[in-house]
Parts: structure tokens; C-alpha cells; sequence
């Protein structure tokens, strides 16, 4: 990253995020810029490189020379450095979380949040050593079969906006401890927190090479897509995306790791201890202003719980635009807001929806891109808020008379991230989670996002590929194993028979 001056108006320096290629700042080979704004105010901070082909096969061929070395260390010897990294990453805390306020607008408290739940996977990166180790067995007379895990060489992830350090950290720490070298795509609108992370990587020591920064958009996607010797990717975005890497990384014989949208479904019984369960919903659908996989979007409530929606709305009301606690942050820009408001339109006034909260009151009553809490009863679960992925702060509720209808709706839907049922009867709990259509499933938890060992990753459309993310899935991803048969001298009592017999 570096500064430009700013203007004689006495306007704030402007920040150039350029690549990061072989430890240092890489221009682009395009010459391309775009700008970066701030979703707090909508003012311009900077320009963010538009790299190209070019730029992504620099970035592959760099790492290529230090990948050897590399990937032969110990893993206990690649384990250290993660180490270092996370302490690192705790010693620049506080200013990692006024950059992701800054790109992002994220609350205080979610950015320090956000930088905390990556920096675990960078705690479970530090026990490779202990979790990659192979196997071995004698399995016929004087034979032996071993197995061991290796990299997989110089691969890719691509990441959004949503979490500009957490989604990042998903797959880095435990990819490069398991001997790869990375190539990092950041969101474009984002760039800035990972630029920095980059300066803390080598501040701790990771040789130069071994992670990369190529900034852009669709092109280096493509780019990385199409590389021969970019042998296995990571993508997290949206489902239509994802599906269109999946396919044609898979067509390049790659390994790929895709996760795409949700819409998590929560299911509110009468059982239920409505203040928690009230307080956990609007946590969920407002946390982050609703822009995260893991938001509950739809809430189905089984018969008429007309205290709990009460609570919902009263709870969610006293919400209030900024970034401080207590607070709501902005969305990310004004095709987000825009996107919002189309929804909650259409709604109204297409499908005869009735409006609980509106939070259109908060889109320009300052400078940026805002929109507050908004909850919308539906006649009908076919209702397009209801259905799909709207990424703000809108959550949508229908109520059903059964339980039986409460599971039809959400095994009805083509996501499949996460899904949670508030009660406080173990057995009603149990029916449920053995039903939900969803990889991640909470019992009393909204956003129900499993820790490691335990790996992310949804079913259905909110996923294409292979495996999850994080934990001992994501390592199983990032490494491939090799067995290894062995025989020496025959043994001296099987006289001339079949040594394999």
C-alpha cells in the first residue's frame, strides 16, 4: 500500500493498493485502476491495481521458485512461522480493525471479532504438525503399506467482501502450513486489510513468494481459473459465481473448493424462551448489517407467537446507524442499498407483504450507504425476499401451523448453509436437526458456525466442489496423500509362495 497526496483542498491522503508479488508492492502490469470508496460516507480513499493475465502468471511463476523449498521444510519447521504470524496479527489488532471499519464498515466490535475468528484457524494451523502425520501397517507378511500427506503446490483462493481478513484466513494459514504457496484474490472493494496482512506476513518472517496478493476482478478470476500450474482453488462468494468457478476449474482438471450463497432458515416453536430467542434473532439478522453467509434471513414461526415478533421488532428498533457498540454499520455500496430496497418494494406492494419495520428511514440520512433493520411478514414462503439471498439487513417471517410445514419450507429451498430451531425441548430439537436440509445446524443458536477441528461449508447450492472449509476438511483440501507399499527380503517361512498372498 501507498499514500498519494491528497488535494490542496486539504482533502485526507488517498491509498494506492497495488499487488504483492515476491515480498514487496507490484504495479500492475495492466496499468489499470479502480476506485475505493468508504461505505460510512461514500467518500473516495483510494484506487485498487485491475491486474490481468499477466500479472496472475508473474505471481504463479514467483512462487513456483520458492515453492521447492518451501515445501520441503518439516511441517513443525512451517508450523513456527503460523505461530509468529498469529501473534503478529494479535500484536496489529486495533489497527487491522480500523482498516476493515474503514473498507468494509463494519462495527468496532465485529471487525475485532472478525480479526479474532481468523486468527483461530491460525491456532489450528500451529497443530498441523500433530494432525498431518501419516499412517503406516504391516499388511501382508514382510509388506508394508504407509501413507503420507504432501502440498499440492502453487493454489489459489478467492475470497469477497463480506469478512476482508476472516474469509482470508479460512484457507491461507492452513494451506501454506501444509507446504503450498498461495495465491490471494481479495474482493475488489476490500483490498486494503489483506495489503496490510501482507506487511505482517513478511514482517514475520514467511519467506518472500510464499503468499501473493493479485488484486482485480473477473479477469484474474479467470486468470487463476485457466492456469496450468495453479493445480487447486478456494471460492467464496455468491452461488452463481461459485458454480461458474467450480465448473470451470473442474474443466481444467483442478481441485475446487466452492461456497455460495444462503438463506438460512430459523424455526421459532412456542416452546421457545422468546427473550433469548428474540434477542438471538436480531442479533443474527442485523449482525454485520445482515452481510454474511451465516444471517438469518428467514424466520418461520410454527403457530401464532405474536409476543416473540413483538419482541423481534421492539429489540431491532432500538438499533441505530454508526459503528460504535449498540450500532449498526453501513452496507458495502449503493448497488447493495439499492438491491435492499428493490426487495423490500417488491414485497409491499407486488406480493402484499406487510412491513413490521422499515429501515428505508436510514438511506440518506447521512452521507454513505445505509439501510436499517427491516422485518417483513409474508402471506406466502414464495415471496422472492422470503426465497433469496438478499445480503442486508432484512429478515423475513412467515408463520405455519405444523412442524411438517416448517421443515417442507426449508428443505425447499436451494441453499442449504445453516438452519437452527429455537425450543426448549431436547425432543423437538432432535426432530428438527434431523431433518434441516443444511451443513451447519443450531439448536438455540442463529448463526451457528462451527469451530475447529469442526470445518464450514453448507449443502445444496451453497456449495460446489470438494469438502469444506477450515479444520481437518480444509486440510484433507489443501494436501493430497501418497501411499507408499514397501517389501524388503521375503520372509524366511513362506518358502516360494505369492509374498502378497
Amino acid at each position: 500500500m501507498s499514500e498519494q497526496n491528497g488535494s490542496s483542498n486539504g482533502a485526507a491522503a488517498q491509498v494506492t493498493v497495488d499487488n504483492w508479488i515476491g515480498g514487496q508492492p507490484s504495479k500492475p502490469i495492466t496499468g489499470k485502476y479502480m476506485p475505493l470508496y468508504q461505505p460510512r460516507d461514500g467518500t473516495q480513499t483510494g484506487q485498487v491495481a485491475l491486474s490481468g493475465k499477466e500479472d496472475v502468471d508473474v505471481a504463479v511463476q514467483t512462487a513456483l521458485k520458492v515453492y521447492p523449498a518451501w515445501s520441503k521444510l518439516t511441517a513443525k519447521a512451517r508450523s513456527q512461522y503460523i505461530f509468529k504470524l498469529r501473534e503478529a496479527i494479535i500484536a496489529n489488532t486495533e489497527e487491522l480493525a480500523q482498516i476493515v471499519m474503514s473498507e468494509h464498515g463494519k462495527t468496532h466490535g465485529e471487525a475485532l471479532g472478525s480479526i479474532q475468528k481468523g486468527n483461530e484457524t491460525c491456532e489450528w494451523a500451529c497443530s498441523i504438525p500433530q494432525v498431518i502425520q501419516g499412517r503406516i501397517q504391516e499388511v501382508s507378511g514382510g509388506v508394508t503399506c504407509s501413507e503420507a500427506r504432501e502440498s499440492l503446490g502453487v493454489v489459489a483462493c478467492i475470497v469477497p467482501f463480506n469478512f476482508p481478513i476472516m474469509v482470508p484466513f479460512w484457507t491461507l494459514p492452513i494451506a501454506i502450513a501444509a507446504g503450498n504457496c498461495v495465491i490471494l484474490k481479495p474482493s475488489e472493494k476490500v483490498p486494503r486489510t489483506m495489503a496490510k496482512v501482507m506487511e505482517i506476513i513478511k514482517a514475520a518472517g514467511i519467506p518472500d513468494g510464499v503468499v501473493q496478493i493479485v488484486n482485480g476482478t473477473q479477469q484474474v478470476v479467470e486468470a487463476i481459473c485457466d492456469h496450468p500450474q495453479i493445480p487447486a482453488i478456494s471460492f467464496v462468494g455468491s452461488s452463481k459465481v461459485a458454480e461458474i468457478v467450480s465448473h470451470r476449474a473442474r474443466l481444467n482438471n483442478k481441485r475446487v473448493l466452492a461456497l455460495g450463497a444462503a438463506k438460512n432458515h430459523l424455526v421459532a416453536l412456542r416452546d421457545c424462551n422468546a427473550d433469548m430467542c428474540s434477542t438471538d434473532i436480531v442479533q443474527s439478522f442485523t449482525g454485520c448489517a445482515g452481510q454474511r453467509c451465516m444471517a438469518a434471513s428467514a424466520l418461520i414461526v410454527v403457530e401464532e407467537q405474536q409476543d416473540l415478533l413483538k419482541l423481534i421488532v421492539a429489540k431491532a428498533a432500538k438499533l441505530t446507524p454508526g459503528q460504535s457498540a449498540g450500532h449498526m454499520g453501513p452496507i458495502i455500496d449503493q448497488i447493495a442499498v439499492d438491491r435492499c430496497h428493490r426487495y423490500i418494494e417488491e414485497a409491499v406492494t407486488r406480493d402484499g407483504a406487510t412491513l413490521l419495520l422499515d429501515g428505508r428511514s436510514w438511506t440518506g440520512s447521512r452521507p454513505g450507504y445505509w439501510i436499517g433493520p427491516t422485518i417483513i411478514q409474508h402471506k406466502s414462503p414464495k415471496d422472492a425476499a422470503f426465497r433469496e439471498e438478499i445480503f442486508g439487513p432484512i429478515l423475513s417471517i412467515v408463520q405455519v401451523q405444523t412442524r411438517e410445514e416448517a421443515v417442507a419450507i426449508e428443505n425447499a429451498s436451494p441453499y442449504g448453509n445453516a438452519a437452527c430451531i429455537y425450543t426448549t425441548v431436547g425432543a423437538h430439537a432432535e426432530w428438527f436437526t434431523a431433518r434441516f436440509s443444511a451443513g451447519m445446524v443450531g439448536v438455540n443458536i442463529g448463526v451457528p458456525v462451527p469451530r475447529e477441528p469442526f470445518s464450514f461449508g453448507g449443502w445444496n447450492a451453497s456449495r460446489f466442489g470438494d469438502l469444506d472449509i477450515t479444520g481437518e476438511s480444509g486440510l484433507e483440501f489443501w494436501t493430497r496423500r501418497k501411499k507408499i507399499t514397501t517389501k524388503w527380503n521375503p520372509p524366511a517361512n513362506r518358502g516360494t509362495g505369492d509374498w502378497m498372498s
